[in-house]
């Protein structure tokens, strides 16, 4: 039976991905910031393995991997999901420490995870890892610049990932939504995005076939396109409203 571990797994993409996980059989552990959020995704899927987890903490990400592998010997799959996406102003003054957050949780927490865990997985049979991209990461939205820098960077990531891992055990999925219809940045700001159901339906079984490039709708468009058609895209984006 395979086992998935998905960060950021309560509510969102993450749990939409946790529930057709478990609908195929598969024993399914999330992490999530809030303890709160985990117990009404556990109401709501019993089945749910949960733990309380910061992926901006290299202390809590390593005792998440630590409790994921006590919890099942049998874990093969690691869905790097967490995700923050801020607003921000470049030309006005933040701390440090809000950028610093959001670099952390969309790149250096999958990017450690992932070193974390490919030890054991390198040693199953069949492993996989999935890498939850955005189609932002090749046409960026200026508004979220941090979101998107990371999001291109993990896109980076991914392909030296699965380089290195060529003929071994462990395939390598990257994930591309477009805009989805979740509380990301903040409530009603993603009201205009497909809805999660939609996405989650669209991708599974392909995201299962271990694809390597799994991209849905505008994600899709944007994940192929040539750099004249990035930049058309990228202008009518950014354009003036």
């Amino acid at each position: 039976m395979t086992t998935v571990l998905v960060t950021g797994g309560a509510t969102g993409i993450g749990f939409a991905l946790a529930e057709r996980y478990l609908d195929a059989g598969a024993e399914v552990l999330i992490c999530g910031r809030r303890a709160e959020a985990l117990d009404a995704a556990r109401v709501k899927r019993p089945a749910l393995r949960t733990f309380v987890c910061d992926v901006a903490h290299r202390a809590q990400r390593e005792a998440l991997v630590e409790w994921a592998l006590e919890t099942s010997a049998g874990l093969d799959t690691l869905v790097n999901n967490a995700g923050i996406q801020r607003r921000v102003k470049l030309t006005e003054p933040e701390p440090w420490t809000s950028t610093e957050q959001e670099l952390t949780v969309n790149l250096a927490a999958p990017i450690h995870l992932t070193q974390l865990v490919l030890p054991h997985l390198s040693k199953r049979p069949s492993a996989t890892i999935v890498n939850v991209t955005s189609g932002l990461a090749f046409a960026p939205l200026a508004m979220v610049p941090i979101y998107c820098a990371t999001k291109a960077a993990m896109h980076s990531f991914t392909l030296s990932l699965r380089q290195q891992l060529a003929g071994t055990s462990v395939r390598v999925v990257e994930l591309i939504p477009p805009a989805v219809d979740t509380d990301l940045g903040g409530p009603g700001l993603h009201k205009f995005g497909v809805p999660i159901a939609e996405l989650a339906d669209a991708t599974f079984a392909r995201v299962l076939a271990g694809e390597p490039e799994v991209a849905y709708g505008f994600a899709q468009q944007s994940s192929r396109a040539s750099r004249e058609e990035l930049d058309q895209i990228f202008a009518r984006m950014n354009a003036p409203h």
